[in-house]
């Protein structure tokens, strides 16, 4: 009962940027942490950044230095800005939430539909 909407994804030439934007909606009390996810074709699906409700992140190690995570927790929002973009960056991106319905449930997963992030000249 959490829809998560995901937007900024394109086709960018090394080198450029893109930010990606992710909104929550629903049935929602609070939510802990947030994150994006990416999968390349016949890879499996791996963490690019997360971020708490505290604001604590954690990066993948190809991605330090050139992406940054931030939330908006008014808007139950998160963001990725990707800087430096390699043609290796290439590959569908998703927004992960942990979703706290009530005061009195636990955290739920999920996960928006996807954007596709093409770094290609």
């Amino acid at each position: 009962q959490v829809q998560l909407v995901e937007s900024g994804g394109g086709l960018v030439q090394p080198g450029g940027s893109l930010r990606l934007s992710c909104a929550a909606s629903g049935r929602i009390f609070s939510i802990n942490a947030m994150g994006w996810y990416r999968q390349a074709p016949g890879k499996q699906r791996d963490l690019v950044a997360a971020i708490t409700s505290e604001g604590f992140t954690n990066y993948a190690d190809s991605v330090k230095g050139r992406f940054t995570i931030s939330r908006d927790n008014a808007k139950n929002t998160v963001y990725l800005q990707m800087n430096s973009l390699k043609p290796e960056d290439t590959a569908v991106y998703s927004c992960h939430a942990g979703v706290r319905h009530t005061v009195l449930s636990g955290y739920y997963d999920y996960w928006g539909q996807g954007t596709q992030v093409t770094v290609s000249s």
